[in-house]
Parts: C-alpha cells; sequence; structure tokens
C-alpha cells in the first residue's frame, strides 16, 4: 500500500519502544499526528546587525571565530566556554553555558552563526546555540511543546524526518470550493510553513489554514454526532401530563418565564423518540435544580428512571437533600450513591435500583461505575457539565437504552461559544432569576482598605450571618504576595477574638475532612469560613450573607462570579467584597464591572473581551475541546464560520460521496472509527 500518514511513528528511524512510549504521552502515535504537532512558536534566527538590538533581545549573531576557545571549569558539572567573534570590525565576546561540547565546533577564522540572548552594557551574546549558517532550513526556529522524555531537538529532527519522507502523501482535506473561498494554502505547503516558515507572514499564512482546518474537522464531527443521535432511536418517555403539572401546582414558588419555556423545551425532547442531548446554562441561582425536578419527575411518571449525577459527594448529598423535600408527597423513592456509602447500604441499594425500586439515582461518578445496573434508565443529569469529560458521559450511555442526556452548567459561556463549542448539543438558557432574590451588593477595596471591611464582615456576624472569606492558594509561595489560607485563617481567628469560631477548608484536605468542615458551616457551628476555591460549585448555605475574596484580581470574572453566587441564597441582603490590587487597566476595568453587574452571561462575554484566549473558564477543566492550533476565544469568528460550514455541508443529500468532499469524509470515517463509541 506504500506510505500512509496513518503509518506508525514507529517506522521513523530513531524511534525505539522507548521513544514511542514518550511520543504516545504527548498523543502523537502516528505520522499524521507528528506532522500536526504544531510548534506553540518561533524563534527568530535571522541574522540581525547589532546596531539594532534591544537589550537581552534573542537575537543570532553572524561572524567569524577571532580567538581561540576557552573552556573554564567551576563547580561540579558547571562550566563556561568563552570565544570572540569579529562581525564588521568590531570584536564581540561570545559565551556559552554548560556547553562544553561545543568546543569541536569552534575553529579560529571559521565563520559560525551564534542564536542567543544580548547583553547591551556589556556587548556580548550569551549563546544558546550555533546555528550553521549554510543550510538553516528557515529564518524561524519551531519550539515545540516538549516532555521530560521527548526533548525539543528530537521533536524538530523527527518532524523533518517525517516530511521529508512523508510530503509526496499529504493530500488535501478541506474541500476545493472552500480553500478558494477562503484563501486556504494547500496542505502539504500549510504543514511545511508551519514548522518550517521562511518569515512571519508565512507562519501566518499556515497558521490561519492550520485553525480552519482544525475547526471545521471537528465541526464535521460534532454534525457527524448529531446525525447519528437524529437517526439513533432515543427512548420516546410518553410522560403523564396531568400528572406533571399537578406536582408543578403544589411547588412553593411560581416558576419564572425563562423556567416554563426551558422545562417545555426539554419535555419535547423527552417525547421524540430522538436522543435527546441538551445543555442547560443558566446563571447562578436561576433555579436549574428545579426545572431538573421537574423534567425527571416526568421521565418517572412514564416509567422510567433517572439519573443526576453531581461532580462532589457534597454536593450529591445537598442535590439529595433538596430533592427528597421537593418529592416528598409524591410516591418518588430517592437514593443516593457516592464512594462514601458503605458495602452492606450499596449492595441493598444497588439490589433495589436493578429492581426498578429507586426512581431516581443521585450521586458522583459512582452512579457509572461497573455493578450499578439500571432496571429501566431514561433520563440522565450531570451537574457542572464542564466538570465531566466525554467518556463518562459515553459511559452513561451504554448503561440504558440510549437514555436522553442532560447536562446542567452554571458556568456562563456566551452563547455563540456555548453552541460552537458544545456543536453536539443543544442549548436551552435559563436567563432570568426567580423573583425575591435580592441582588448581591458587590463592592471593591484594595488591600489598605481591607480592615475597614473586616469590622463590616464582624457587624454581620455579630446579626447571626455567616461569611465565606477566600484565598487562591494554600501555603507560601515566595513568589506570589498572596495571603494563603492557613495564615489567613489564623489571623482572622485573632481578629474576631473567642466570640468568632473560625474555620478552614482547601483543596489538600481529605474528602472527609471537608465533608466535616462543610458540615459544621452548614449547622452554623462555624461562622466564617476561610477557603480556597473548594466550595465553588453549588454549594447552599442561606445564612451565608458575606463572600469576601481576597488578591480578587488573580481570579477570571467567571470564577469571581461563581464565587459570589454562594451567597444570597436566602432572603436576608447579601454582600461581595473584592479585596484587590490590580496592577494594570484591565486588571481594574475587571474590578469595575464586577461591581456593576450581576448577570454572569454579561460577565463571560466582557472576560471574552478582556482576557480572551483560553482564559475564560480555565479551558482544562471546562470541558471546552482542546485544539492544537485553534484558540475556540481569539478565534471564534473562525470557528463560526465553520460550524456554518460543516452544516452545510451535511445538509447536502450523499455528501459523502460528491469529489469535493471525498477526503473530507475518508478523515472523518476513520477519525470516529478510531473513537470507537460516540458520544
Amino acid at each position: 500500500m506504500g506510505q500512509q500518514l496513518s503509518d506508525a511513528v514507529a517506522t521513523l528511524s530513531g524511534v525505539g519502544p522507548a521513544r514511542q512510549k514518550g511520543l504516545a504521552e504527548l498523543g502523537i502515535n502516528t505520522i499524521a499526528d507528528l506532522l500536526t504537532y504544531y510548534p506553540f512558536r518561533y524563534e527568530d534566527l535571522q541574522v540581525k546587525d547589532v546596531n539594532e538590538i534591544a537589550d537581552q533581545e534573542k537575537v543570532t549573531l553572524k561572524g567569524t571565530v577571532a580567538s581561540e576557545p576557552v573552556l573554564a571549569r567551576f563547580g561540579r558539572k558547571k562550566n563556561r566556554l568563552n570565544f570572540r567573534l569579529l562581525i564588521d570590525h568590531d570584536v564581540y565576546m561570545v559565551t556559552f553555558f554548560n556547553q562544553p561540547y561545543l568546543m569541536k565546533q569552534i575553529e579560529t577564522g571559521q565563520d559560525l552563526a551564534v542564536y542567543g540572548k544580548w547583553d547591551a552594557t556589556r556587548s556580548s551574546l550569551t549563546g544558546m546555540k550555533i546555528i550553521n549558517p549554510n543550510n538553516a532550513d528557515s529564518a524561524f526556529g519551531s519550539i515545540y511543546p516538549a516532555s521530560k522524555t521527548v526533548k525539543q531537538g528530537t521533536i524538530q529532527k523527527m518532524v523533518k524526518q517525517a516530511y521529508e519522507l512523508y510530503a509526496p502523501v499529504i493530500t488535501d482535506i478541506v474541500p476545493a470550493n472552500l480553500r478558494a473561498k477562503y484563501r486556504l494554502l494547500p496542505r502539504r505547503q500549510m504543514i511545511h510553513d508551519m514548522h518550517f516558515p521562511a518569515s512571519q507572514a508565512d507562519s501566518t499564512a499556515a497558521r490561519r489554514s492550520a485553525t480552519y482546518e482544525e475547526f471545521l474537522l471537528f465541526q464535521m464531527q460534532m454534525q457527524a454526532l448529531k446525525q447519528t443521535d437524529a437517526t439513533t432511536n432515543g427512548i420516546a418517555i410518553a410522560y403523564d401530563n396531568d400528572r406533571l403539572k399537578a406536582f408543578i401546582k403544589t411547588l412553593p414558588f411560581e416558576l419564572t418565564h425563562a423556567q416554563k419555556r426551558v422545562v417545555n423545551e426539554i419535555c419535547l425532547d423527552l417525547k421524540s423518540p430522538k436522543h435527546m442531548n441538551r445543555l442547560l446554562q443558566g446563571d447562578v441561582g436561576s433555579g436549574k435544580t428545579i426545572v431538573a425536578a421537574i423534567v425527571m419527575y416526568a421521565a418517572i411518571t412514564a416509567g422510567y428512571q433517572a439519573a443526576l449525577m453531581a461532580p462532589t459527594e457534597i454536593l450529591a448529598e445537598q442535590h439529595a437533600n433538596n430533592l427528597a423535600q421537593v418529592f416528598a408527597d409524591t410516591d418518588v423513592n430517592v437514593a443516593l450513591l457516592t464512594g462514601a456509602t458503605k458495602p452492606a447500604a450499596r449492595k441493598t441499594l444497588l439490589a433495589a435500583l436493578a429492581a426498578g425500586e429507586i426512581n431516581l439515582l443521585i450521586g458522583t461518578h459512582a452512579l457509572i461505575q461497573d455493578g450499578v445496573t439500571y432496571a429501566n434508565l431514561g433520563l440522565v443529569i450531570t451537574d457542572e457539565q464542564h466538570r465531566f469529560g466525554v467518556n463518562q458521559r459515553a459511559a452513561f450511555r451504554q448503561k440504558g437504552g440510549q437514555p436522553d442526556a442532560l447536562a446542567m452548567t452554571a458556568t456562563p459561556i456566551p452563547r455563540t461559544l456555548a453552541i460552537t463549542a458544545y456543536g453536539e448539543m443543544d442549548v436551552s438558557e435559563i436567563d432570568e432569576l426567580p423573583a425575591g432574590r435580592q441582588p448581591i451588593q458587590t463592592t471593591w477595596v484594595r488591600s489598605n482598605q481591607a480592615n475597614s471591611a473586616l469590622s463590616f464582615v464582624h457587624q454581620q456576624i455579630d446579626n447571626g450571618s455567616q461569611a465565606y472569606v477566600v484565598t487562591p492558594l494554600i501555603e507560601e509561595s515566595e513568589t506570589l504576595d498572596v495571603k494563603n489560607a492557613e495564615a489567613l485563617s489564623a489571623n482572622l481567628q485573632e481578629y474576631f477574638g473567642a466570640s468568632v469560631k473560625v474555620g478552614l477548608l482547601h483543596g489538600r484536605m481529605k474528602p472527609e475532612e471537608k465533608d466535616a468542615v462543610m458540615a459544621a458551616f452548614k449547622a452554623g457551628d462555624i461562622q466564617l469560613l476561610v477557603s480556597t476555591t473548594v466550595i465553588e460549585v453549588g454549594v447552599d448555605v442561606k445564612n451565608a450573607t458575606i463572600m469576601m475574596i481576597y488578591d480578587a484580581d488573580r481570579f477570571g470574572l467567571a470564577q469571581l462570579h461563581q464565587l459570589r453566587g454562594r451567597v444570597g441564597r436566602g432572603t436576608k441582603a447579601s454582600y461581595c467584597i473584592l479585596v484587590a490590587d490590580p496592577k494594570n487597566q484591565q486588571g481594574i476595568e475587571r474590578m469595575q464591572i464586577m461591581t456593576q453587574t450581576t448577570n454572569g452571561f454579561v460577565l463571560a462575554q466582557k472576560d471574552l473581551e478582556l482576557r480572551g484566549a483560553g482564559d475564560v473558564l480555565g479551558v482544562k477543566q471546562s470541558g471546552m475541546p482542546e485544539f492544537k492550533v485553534g484558540d475556540p476565544i481569539a478565534d471564534l469568528t473562525v470557528l463560526q464560520v465553520a460550524q456554518q460550514d460543516a452544516h452545510a455541508i451535511v445538509q447536502q443529500p450523499d455528501w459523502q460521496s460528491q469529489p469535493d468532499n471525498r477526503a473530507l469524509a475518508a478523515y472523518l470515517s476513520q477519525k470516529l472509527a478510531a473513537v470507537g463509541t460516540l458520544d
């Protein structure tokens, strides 16, 4: 069959089992993976004129070696290599640290190009590497994400080898009409210019083409999943509308218009035989849990079981308690399953679940472990969707006959981004708060005013309220001047004295310790809780009315908004105090916007504008897909265009067999086969 991009990297020379393992850890298994393992930045290797260089700038200088290299050793394994370089009648000192083997490459009278850091005061260069000036591949050195086992130089050599061997079999995937429409490079040239650009313009053009290709391929996968969902028979849940209406009437409050709209959207999906895959977004405190309760009740009236999965035990327990109250007057049997469930209780519970005696099971990811069997699972809800990966969502599908899936999140993702990034999901939004909710008053103070803020906190505690104090780090860090949680709790205990009990919660504590502290805070035994951000999601203590956040400028707006949402959950007036000394205008703007709006969607949009790239949700934990080149935030327009194009392609009847789309269809079927189960 000849060479193919799907060949294993082991076909390259110098790739033995150990190197193959190291590459696999970087996500490089095939030649295609290697060729699309793009540099994240470039070193400018163009030779510069000494007079044009700024101090501490990284540059390449070219000249003639004017003195014998001298190697001086000092200390164990430490050495310094010095020689002089003659450039245009002037002599400059070049120093290499701890690279003694370079001695062999330096001969008096020889022309040499050296890349390093320029010291303007000493007119000298601290060398990083010697460049062969005659056969430099490109004027830019590609820098790749490397690891301990696979070094930068290894990746560079391997990419070069792979490109030389496989360039002839690199063919276009993006349809020709789209390449022409957006003036995209042919794929072979794009890959070449991503790795070996001759100029800044080449690298920009290649990156633009690579970003579009990556987004289009992602959106095509999303469309394929959506089509599979549309054609996969889900469950048509024929719920009892009269019982559902009667249940809604028993709720102690009137649903908001937004809640009613969302309940209708979800119930339509339940009724339909198509598989539901919906994302429910609602700002902090917008009443998502009650929407979840209503739609789970609907599924239960049709004889199905429902499951609700939460990211932490505290949250799962809280849901179980709340829902047990909501369903107190119905025949719904609610059960809780977490890692903390004792073996005997777990055994009884699993038997009841398999027999269909439990209608609603709430828990952590324990719900999808082996041995958990459902009698008739019809609806799965995941809370705080962004904490769960694609594989966990897939595991749930295998638990029942394709149960309908609803994911809830209180992390406001701007609608444009949500629709595009969760391309395979329909999106519902609760965009109004329930009546009677008091807006949280937010103020920003600089750290020298923190004491006056603390006296206000003392006043509130004396009036019977409770408070959270949040700080970004757990232990001393010399590099960051950040109040650490342990020292802060000790200081506050001293400040407030014996009349106020101060508790401490942080990520290094064992789960049972965290639970004990949280339970004491809920019970009112602790009046002031000092915490790192482990309290961020969903914790509900109605008597807590103050959220004080130290070093608030170190958090994203979305995160600050999540933290603020921990208070204002009862009927008392609530306050959020941000303590921060932002270093720049952007930091100041972020503090100001927090005091001006409590609307999470407005904040998320603002966060997009102010922070951009990948920062908004902390992409790693957000469930946002990770891209190699494209940035779903900075390149949002490209992502949206790619989505429209992908949608247009799959709308064409029999699109796979059209000549223009064949390469794309082949790529997709290969990709989806590799994924195995479609999520």
